[in-house]
């Protein structure tokens, strides 16, 4: 009986979803936007506690807390490159579930267990947690319209950080509850959303035998595959896995940082997160997400990479008209972790798709996301050392100036290596097909 019914469910989904390509779009974006948005409900809300009095072995202990989830976190992301690339479509769903449920559960312990131990908690909330966006972008990947909501899934990377610092605050100041438990409270906000939004996946149907024809076909990717994959272009996406290094690590900081850096500059507005996450989506949003209308493949990737040189020419800019007083703190931040993102999103959405489109491989997203996002979150775990042990004194704005000075002038070389790099790449392989 409960055979039937689903059958049908899904019977009647498949027909709504196939009366127009609109509807499709609609139905994925919203489903995938909700799902990783409730991802970051149970993993960023304890970034806006400040848990001063408490310190680990000489670190700050809100340091020692993020340090313990981006290691978490980092873990996930190498153990990933396999995981995710021979994920099979149907088991998406099961382990979605299971890893956030483990998240959640983390979040109760660090509440009932004393400081310094519960910061074990974080780690093993970070764990899980790095696998979300793999186990998503799957159902998004290798369609002729996967940039588009890829824009979406990514941009809530921007207005879900808000919303969960935003709704931590709010828990903080007008629910009155501890820094310890309002982790475990914000998640309990996010459950229902997220049980949706995943019955929502549930039903999406496979690529077409289209997307197929204009993209290329998504496969789970055995040892002697990833092998093959890394011999071929191992050389040629070695600065982009370094660039996209550099801008996890600015990122990381934005995120788990922001709060410190906008009360030194006397912000302590409780919606400002999400103020400014929201105008950031919007812009991202319109930018990457009109990518699709490019149909050429090849010629998209290229132009992705000039999104990312303006991304984080914009990032350098805005920080230098700061630092000569010629921007508020405000329009400093908002102008440039919109380039950040600018630079920063295209990898998780556009870039590595079109990688795979351009030269026709057989593979998936995930394998080389996780690749890239590896290497990010151990060059985060670098810099949070080095930040914490560094002798030097240094204020936020000093700190974060520093961070954006460097992935702009880093991100440019790096970037426009690649770009060249890739051209000589598919006119050598033009050449060799004619």
């Amino acid at each position: 009986m409960q055979k039937d019914i689903a059958l049908k469910q899904q019977k009647w989904i498949n027909n709504l979803l196939g009366k127009s390509p609109l509807v499709f779009i609609i139905y994925l974006s919203f489903a995938s936007f909700v799902a990783y948005t409730c991802m970051y409900g149970f993993r960023k809300p304890y970034t806006v506690g400040l848990y001063t009095g408490f310190s680990f072995l000489g670190i700050s202990y809100k340091v020692c807390l993020v340090i313990a989830q981006v290691i978490g976190y980092m873990i996930s992301k190498f153990y990933g490159i396999k995981f995710i690339s021979t994920m099979k479509p149907q088991n998406r769903i099961k382990y979605i579930l299971i890893f956030i449920s483990i998240a959640w559960t983390s979040l109760f312990l660090f509440a009932i267990i004393p400081a310094p131990y519960n910061i074990i908690c974080l780690f093993i909330n970070g764990l899980p947690l790095g696998m979300i966006f793999g186990l998503i972008f799957g159902f998004l990947e290798g369609r002729k319209t996967t940039e588009i909501m890829g824009a979406f899934l990514a941009t809530s990377f921007i207005f879900a950080s808000g919303l969960a610092k935003t709704l931590g605050k709010w828990i903080l100041f007008n629910l009155h509850v501890s820094e310890w438990w309002m982790p475990f409270v914000a998640g309990l906000f996010f459950v229902i959303p997220l049980i949706v939004s995943v019955s929502m996946l549930k039903h999406i149907p496979l690529p077409t035998e289209d997307d197929i024809a204009a993209r290329s076909k998504r496969l789970p990717m055995l040892k002697q595959e990833r092998i093959q994959f890394l011999q071929e272009f191992g050389f040629v996406i070695a600065p982009v896995v370094i660039g996209y290094a550099i801008f996890t690590i600015v990122r990381d900081f934005c995120e788990d940082f922001a709060n410190e850096l906008w009360i030194e500059t006397g912000i302590n507005n409780v919606g400002i997160f999400a103020q400014t996450s929201t105008i950031m989506s919007i812009i991202v949003l319109l930018i990457v997400g009109n990518f699709f209308r490019i149909t050429n493949n090849y010629k998209a990737f290229k132009f992705t990479h000039y999104l990312i040189i303006f991304g984080v020419s914009l990032a350098f800019a805005a920080t230098l008209l700061f630092n000569l007083n010629y921007l508020s703190p405000v329009i400093w931040m908002l102008l440039a972790t919109t380039g950040l993102y600018l630079a920063y999103l295209p990898f998780n959405c556009l870039y590595f798709e079109r990688l795979l489109s351009t030269y026709q491989i057989k593979a998936n997203v995930g394998f080389v996301m996780y690749i890239a996002d590896a290497f990010g979150y151990l060059g985060t775990v670098f810099v949070l050392l080095i930040k914490e042990f560094y002798p030097i004194k240094y204020s936020w704005i000093n700190f974060f100036s520093l961070l954006f000075y460097s992935a702009g002038i880093i991100g440019i070389i790096l970037m426009v290596t690649a770009l060249l790099m890739h051209k000589k790449l598919f006119s050598d392989l033009v050449k060799l097909k004619n």
